[in-house]
């Protein structure tokens, strides 16, 4: 097990292929922790340094007090690459992990040479939505919403399969406090005028099926990057990494080819 010691965070991180190679970074969703990009991640190609971490008070990193703000997640990004000595990199975010993307890149492009933004958007829900969570979780935990964030992360098909109970068990065992804290780092931000000066090569995915940030809230924030390619996995919900990762991996591969990041 890996852990950077930022100071007043200590980030649980995982990397895959030769120190050498291409850098690759996963940031994660709500809810979620690094095994998510596990099916995506054996299927990319050789050679590229695959890093990944799980955002603050979520998985195995620490969970300082909250409430969050999107700042602050950015800043535990940057300060990890930076502990890393990555440069350059492709940042692949899904969800919240998305707005950490284009925060990033807006801050540091020198880290951020392209990015890919999974199944998010430049704002996500307003801040009544968050505080309505917030004040169930407060009152019932996370369980008592598991059922519904399921419904919002996969397919039909996908939660009829065994391999969903692994998946709601991650959900159920997040630490409240660093669940809570990342709902009001969401609350909390709008980066449409940010995002919208943004011109690096950008990949923006959407699930046909997500409940989370459905295909046309995606598609918008594509329009607001000069050049955006913007790709409909169909048949896939919030965590399309999860429930199509071949089809994932496969459109994620042919981005980084053509922006040059690995031989084609």
């Amino acid at each position: 097990m890996k852990i950077a010691d930022l100071g007043d965070v200590a980030l649980h991180y995982r990397e895959d292929g030769p120190p050498d190679g291409a850098p690759v970074v996963f940031a994660n969703a709500l809810g979620c922790d690094l095994r998510i990009w596990d099916d995506v991640i054996e299927r990319l190609p050789a050679g590229l340094r695959a890093i990944r971490y799980d955002m603050r008070g979520h998985g195995l990193s620490s969970c300082p007090p909250g409430p969050y703000s999107m700042g602050a997640l950015i800043r535990d990004a940057e300060r990890l690459l930076e502990a890393l000595a990555v440069r350059d990199c492709v940042f692949v975010g899904l969800s919240i992990g998305g707005m950490v993307a284009q925060g990033l890149a807006v801050k540091r492009l020198d880290l951020v040479r392209a990015m890919v933004l999974s199944n998010t958007a430049a704002k996500i829900g307003t801040p009544e939505i968050w505080q309505d969570r917030i004040e169930a979780v407060r009152k019932g935990g996370i369980a008592a919403l598991s059922e519904a964030t399921l419904a919002r992360w996969f397919s039909r098909r996908y939660r009829q399969s065994s391999d969903c109970t692994l998946w709601q068990n991650m959900l159920n065992r997040q630490p409240i406090e660093g669940y809570l804290g990342c709902c009001a780092a969401i609350s909390g931000t709008d980066f449409y005028t940010p995002t919208a000066s943004l011109t690096l090569p950008t990949l923006v995915l959407a699930g046909s099926e997500d409940g989370s940030t459905p295909p046309d809230l995606v598609r918008e924030t594509a329009g607001l990057i000069k050049g955006a390619r913007f790709h409909l996995i169909r048949g896939a919900g919030h965590l399309p990494c999860i429930d199509r990762p071949e089809d994932y991996a496969a459109v994620l591969t042919t981005f980084l080819r053509e922006i040059g990041h690995v031989e084609s």
